[in-house]
């Protein structure tokens, strides 16, 4: 079996944004360009900088090297090195309960299903109506810019909308679905799962991370250092999650589940809905809270950490680690909703008994509350030189949003085949090739061109 590490991407970090605001939907076209205005597109798909370009290297429903079809709605992605200069792209499908079976990996009417064995799917469901989320893997060619196979790699979950890679080589695939068993589920669901990076063709043993915590999950980053794991929840009243394993890189052997407390301002909001309580470039010291009953049948995790005194955040989503610090999106976070960008950077104790006395802080990074330049950020990665990319789901026209080391934001890609949300942006690990999805048309998307590199 080839298997890969996880690709460690640099960030150089990000300052304030200042000096961006909009009022018309038209003025986006005033936003800075980073590598220049976007060039028309004459297939309709996606605008780009002039020097780039685009290939559609996967669509919803194309046959794959295992036998079975690419499922809809691609969402979060990652990368890694695999032998030869192979890339290896993980890739989540946030296929919901009782979703047409179309949109599964078996076929319109599940006619493949009988090729899976059952005990590899997670929850079989109602005979014939398995549940159709899950991840599909990708093996890619940087140099030759092909696919070489693509396979089915976990089946049987919700909604797994975003995830993150592990230093280890895995990607966890997370479930934004907190459905319980009953009416057509065979088992409890909104849990984390752990894919190996593999460039052959292996299905990944669908056992749920159940001391990670039951709720609605998003995204996840890890701490090469400490060997923790962030997690971000989608609620409008979330938690900031740490999990910390029993046994460092073993997350199937359990661990401690806790939450975020900001130091000095117990049960604080960080939302800035109604006043502006925390100001761009604020940082916080934090501590950590243990919590219990962490599966949580009455999907009440948040309210009991809420009452412990841990901070509210507005829809946790995207999460990347990179140069010792966890980057995350609240979707609808600032007084117009449109979001925000938050900052942990961990303790050198992080996790042990000292770290009291040099805590983790807490940064919000950006806030514009302008639509116009980043219209509520979802997914994000960053960019091997520095930059951080962001994938809008937000109204109308959706965006690549690039934001550099010295905080300049600009618009690197547009979708316009459509308004659905663009997801997943990760890079491979030789830097040439940014991928994506376009969610609502099921299509995964390779970019290239002149990279800034430094």
């Amino acid at each position: 079996m080839q298997t890969a590490g996880a690709v460690a991407l640099g960030f150089g970090g990000l300052q304030t944004l200042a000096g961006c605001a909009r009022t018309r939907p038209e003025l986006w076209r005033d936003v800075p360009y980073g590598y220049g205005p976007l060039q028309p597109d004459s297939n309709g798909i996606l605008e780009l900088p002039e020097g780039f370009s685009y290939s559609i290297i996967s669509r919803h429903g194309d046959l794959m090297d295992d036998g079975f079809l690419v499922s809809h709605v691609p969402d979060g992605m990652a990368t890694f090195a695999g032998p030869d200069g192979l890339t290896i792209l993980i890739r989540n499908h946030e296929v919901n309960h009782r979703a047409d079976t179309g949109h599964g990996p078996f076929g319109a009417a599940n006619e493949k299903l009988a090729q899976m064995p059952s005990w590899m799917i997670y929850d079989a469901g109602s005979p014939g109506q398995p549940c159709l989320g899950g991840t599909s893997t990708v093996i890619y060619d940087t140099r030759r810019q092909q696919v070489v196979r693509q396979y089915q790699s976990l089946i049987g979950t919700l909604r797994n909308c975003a995830g993150g890679p592990t230093p280890w080589g895995t990607w966890v695939t997370c479930e934004e679905d907190v459905h319980r068993a009953g009416d057509g589920l065979r088992a409890d669901h909104g849990y984390c799962f752990e894919v190996l990076a593999s460039t052959d063709i292996v299905l990944a043993n669908p056992v749920a991370l159940k001391a990670m915590g039951r709720f609605n999950h998003e995204a996840i980053a890890v701490d090469p250092s400490s060997g923790a794991v962030y997690l971000t929840e989608d609620r409008n009243d979330g938690l900031l999650y740490r999990f910390l394993p029993d046994v460092p890189g073993r997350l199937v052997e359990g661990g401690r589940l806790q939450a975020l407390v900001v130091t000095d301002r117990q049960g604080l909001d960080t939302r800035n809905w109604e006043n502006r309580d925390i100001g761009v470039g604020e940082t916080m010291s934090v501590s950590w809270i243990d919590l219990d009953d962490v599966e949580a049948p009455d999907d009440d995790l948040r309210l009991r950490g809420h009452g412990m005194g841990a901070a509210t955040f507005a829809r946790g989503e995207g999460m990347w680690y990179g140069m010792g610090a966890v980057y995350f999106a609240c979707t609808n976070g600032g007084s117009e909703r449109k979001g925000q960008i938050w900052k942990y950077t961990p303790s050198p104790e992080e996790a042990t008994s000292a770290e009291a006395s040099a805590p983790g802080m807490l940064e919000l990074f950006v806030e514009p509350d302008d639509g116009n330049v980043v219209d509520n950020a979802d997914n994000l990665t960053v960019t091997p030189w520095g930059d951080l990319i962001l994938c809008e789901d937000g109204s109308g026209e959706q965006f690549l949003v690039g934001v550099t080391p010295q905080g300049e934001i600009y618009k690197f890609a547009r979708n316009v085949v459509s308004e659905s949300e663009l997801a997943g942006a990760t890079f491979s690990p030789d830097g040439s090739t940014m991928f994506l999805n376009i969610q609502h048309e099921g299509l995964t998307l390779a970019v290239t061109g002149p990279w800034r590199h430094g």
